[in-house]
């Protein structure tokens, strides 16, 4: 019988500064648990991601995360309370409710990576 168990799944995240966008991330709460070859891990909870030293132009730009979340609200302010907007001079986006059955918000990262952190809603 085969085994079909997905242990995870993570997405490559471009990084037009490396260092720069891992400092960003941690600022924002993620834990960098490793890093080697150019490729930083991050997680936050059960949740992760692998931030590249890689960006070909245009990629950051036309990339987006998604993160569903319990709290909506929580994470606004959790994103709003970390300064990274005035520290980066990235850009966050006030909580919209979604014709997707859904509230969320955007931020994006300093190579421009777009964030939509959102809660599902009936």
């Amino acid at each position: 019988m085969l085994n079909l168990h997905v242990t995870e799944i993570k997405a490559f995240v471009p990084a037009q500064d490396f260092e720069l966008s891992k400092q960003f991330y941690k600022d924002l709460g993620f834990t960098m648990a490793s890093e080697g070859g150019g490729v930083a891990y991050f997680h936050f909870e059960q949740v992760s991601f692998l931030l590249q030293n890689f960006c070909a132009e245009g990629l950051a730009e036309n990339f987006m995360m998604h993160m569903l979340v319990d709290d909506v609200d929580a994470w606004w302010a959790k994103v709003n309370q970390s300064e990274v907007v005035s520290k980066y001079g990235v850009k966050l986006w006030p909580i919209e409710h979604q014709p997707w059955k859904m509230r969320d918000f955007c931020f994006t990262d300093p190579s421009g990576v777009l964030w939509r952190i959102g809660q599902n809603v009936e």
